[in-house]
């Protein structure tokens, strides 16, 4: 037998062994106990929040996408103090399906992918839009209409990031995280509509054969043809604050991946170019909704823990915040004063416990306050 700590040894040598029947306090472990940071800012019983974000005049958006669950209620709406308002008006939500991801872009306007998926209905064709926002107005400024043959027959689109310096009018980012196994990332000339698949069904937007995640206290293995738990491929997606790199994670994986925008952006790169130009940024954790922070430090959600983490520019990994309250966290804002972020439930889904629904209500919305 190897001593590893012989001087511990030592020092225990003639020592007494005693065995107290007192009852004392355990150790446990402290990723149990809430981080302190993190407030439940609303509570919704009817339709559960999932994108999220932050307006240049502190206003905060949700988007209450009717994919799993058809409700009556805004599907998309500013909050604050416990109420709802229409956004961007009453007249225009007859326009989204199920808006999803979310985004604002570095002149202020606000962007929403509608993942156009209806609970009992699947994919409504022509559905899978882009609009544009401009929140001083309120007004719809452009509608960019995702089609086939960018779009597959088991297309997801879920989240989106909008790159300012590539393009006449910018270029858009979409992960396509795919209901079947067919991800990919979708980009979107905005000045001409021009659209195109890239990095299909390649190791940084699939998701990994053999995962085993831990969610909610339960043990799932990914299954492609019948899903034990939340699962896909890119998902989470994120843009540095100068708009030269693109961050997306898939959803079935604990690794980042990263992109210079210059080259997805460039419709004369090739597929061998621009896998080339992917970087593998390392493990982070099982991730879903991501933001960008002004040091350009990218917070990833953390399904498995509950958390939020932090990678830092230099790749340092922290844990911004975790609760156990943070059932699932989902979609994730960076705003002046903290994130904001939508607590899903899905892996409580009754498509993942033989038809019995385990969630329970209320739906929640946090903020996280961060270290000055």
């Amino acid at each position: 037998m190897t001593l590893r700590y012989p001087a511990l040894l030592a020092a225990l040598v003639g020592a007494p062994l005693i065995a107290s029947t007192a009852h004392a306090a355990e150790t446990t472990d402290k990723g149990f106990t809430a981080s302190g940071n993190v407030e439940i800012i609303g509570r919704f019983t009817d339709a559960q929040p999932s994108g999220i974000a932050a307006l240049p005049d502190g206003r905060l958006v949700l988007g209450f996408p009717r994919s799993v669950k058809d409700h009556s209620g805004p599907r998309l709406a500013t909050y604050a103090d416990g109420h709802l308002t229409p956004f961007p008006n009453a007249e225009t939500q007859q326009d989204f399906v199920s808006p999803l991801g979310m985004t604002v872009d570095a002149k202020g306007h606000f962007w929403v992918l509608d993942e156009g998926m209806l609970a009992g209905k699947g994919t409504i064709t022509g559905a899978q839009k882009l609009f544009e926002i401009d929140p001083t107005t309120n007004k719809v400024l452009n509608v960019l209409t995702l089609s086939a043959p960018t779009l597959l027959p088991d297309s997801h689109v879920n989240d989106v990031r909008i790159d300012l310096t590539h393009g006449k009018s910018g270029t858009a980012f979409i992960t396509d995280t795919s209901t079947g196994t067919h991800p990919a990332l979708i980009v979107v000339d905005l000045a001409s509509g021009h659209q195109r698949r890239i990095l299909a069904n390649t190791k940084p937007v699939m998701p990994e054969n053999g995962f085993v995640a831990v969610m909610d206290g339960r043990a799932a293995r990914y299954n492609p043809t019948k899903a034990e738990m939340p699962q896909g491929g890119a998902n989470g997606i994120g843009l540095s604050p100068d708009q030269q790199t693109l961050y997306w994670q898939p959803q079935t994986s604990r690794r980042l991946y990263a992109a210079p925008t210059s080259v997805l952006s460039d419709w004369k790169a090739t597929e061998k170019r621009i896998e080339a130009s992917v970087l593998d940024k390392g493990e982070s954790g099982m991730g879903d909704g991501m933001a960008t922070g002004p040091d350009g430090s990218l917070y990833i959600t953390d399904d498995e823990r509950h958390a939020i983490l932090k990678h830092a520019p230099d790749g340092t990994l922290s844990v911004a915040a975790h609760d156990p309250r943070m059932i699932e966290p989902d979609g994730l804002t960076y705003g002046k004063d903290g994130l904001y972020c939508t607590i899903g439930q899905w892996a409580r889904l009754p498509d993942f416990h033989n038809g019995k629904d385990m969630q329970e209500l209320p739906y929640i919305v946090v903020k996280i306050t961060l270290p000055k």
